[in-house]
């Protein structure tokens, strides 16, 4: 099930900024970006100094896909 990251306040997509793909509101961080890093072993305070981006918007962006986590799902 994808996340419908339109509910969430932190990032946006807007066409024609990074193909449209959902990013950090106000940057052209790309939330793939974050987990794809902290999949690969970099800790979050690698990641704000790697791509200029706060711990409250990372830990947003955490805290938002865990709560979908919870989400029933829909059949």
């Amino acid at each position: 099930m994808a996340l419908d990251w339109s509910q969430c306040p932190d990032v946006e997509s807007i066409p024609g900024k990074v193909s449209g793909a959902w990013v950090f509101r106000g940057t052209r961080l790309p939330v793939a970006t974050i987990f794809e890093n902290l999949e690969d072993g970099m800790t979050v305070e690698e990641l704000m100094e790697q791509f200029d981006v706060t711990r409250e918007q990372i830990n947003a962006v955490l805290e938002f896909t865990a709560r979908s986590l919870d989400a029933p799902v829909r059949r």
